[in-house]
């Protein structure tokens, strides 16, 4: 008798992904979004790209499209408190997808918390990728925009605020302070530093914890269900994670 294994696979190993924008959300989004996709392809291309090596094609839908990663904008947080956060496609491709009415009524930024969301996925596509850091017990996930979180510290690309986000320098603890640059901004001074308004996710002891900088960053945070931010949390299988389909360069 046979038996079945799990199916192992990765994203786009030797190719340039295309990420789907499409809008399903009735509250008006407040923005040209042809004009927005091309802003995040910049933001892509000359800043995000020259640092991690993660190049994407973003390109204009009215749904999913087969064999491509997906950004969705939305009404309604289907996690309490969640801005935007990254999935799978039904079809088991990385996904972004951004809460345009929770945005609104939480007075945040609809294009910071786009590009958050894009930067992350770029990096970490299955969601499920740690890293040891300054606590020997513990392991920190690969988000990276999360420790620099906060509108604040955004900047300018064709006119739309994109966020910051940190370099791969920042999960390397050997790093002295001010040695090199940790995130795009140039706020950051040493690795595994979280600024006022971000935080970070780490795995310690069975459990899954937030570090804050800020008390009122860790009031936020407790009213905001974080189970959908991590794969190993969600429990999503092997199997569902898929790679994207060869496009030319």
């Amino acid at each position: 008798m046979r038996t079945s294994r799990p199916k192992f696979t990765a994203f786009d190993q030797g190719q340039i992904p295309q990420i789907a924008v499409f809008n399903q959300a009735k509250t008006p989004l407040g923005i040209d979004l042809d004009a927005f996709t091309a802003a995040l392809q910049k933001f892509v291309t000359d800043c995000v790209v020259p640092v991690w090596g993660t190049p994407a094609r973003l390109v204009r839908t009215n749904g999913f499209k087969k064999g491509a990663w997906a950004l969705v904008f939305l009404d309604t947080a289907d996690a309490p408190g969640a801005l935007a956060y990254h999935d799978l496609t039904p079809d088991g491709f990385p996904l972004s997808k951004v809460f345009v009415k929770t945005i609104a009524d939480d007075g945040a930024s609809l294009s910071v918390a786009t590009s958050h969301e894009l930067v992350e996925m770029l990096v970490d596509p299955a969601i499920n990728m740690l890293t040891t850091g300054p606590d020997p017990k513990a392991a920190y996930a690969y988000e990276a925009a999360d420790p620099v979180e906060a509108d604040s510290l955004a900047f300018n690309v064709n006119g739309f605020k994109m966020t910051d986000f940190i370099y791969p320098s920042y999960f390397e603890i050997f790093r002295k302070p001010d040695s090199t640059k940790f995130d795009y901004r140039g706020k950051v001074r040493k690795p595994f530093q979280i600024l006022a308004g971000g935080y970070q996710i780490v795995f310690k002891n069975g459990k899954w914890s937030n570090i804050t900088a800020s008390a009122a960053k860790a009031r936020a945070l407790k009213r905001e269900n974080r189970d959908g931010h991590r794969s190993e949390i969600r429990k999503i299988p092997p199997e569902r994670r898929r790679r994207s389909k060869v496009t030319s360069r």
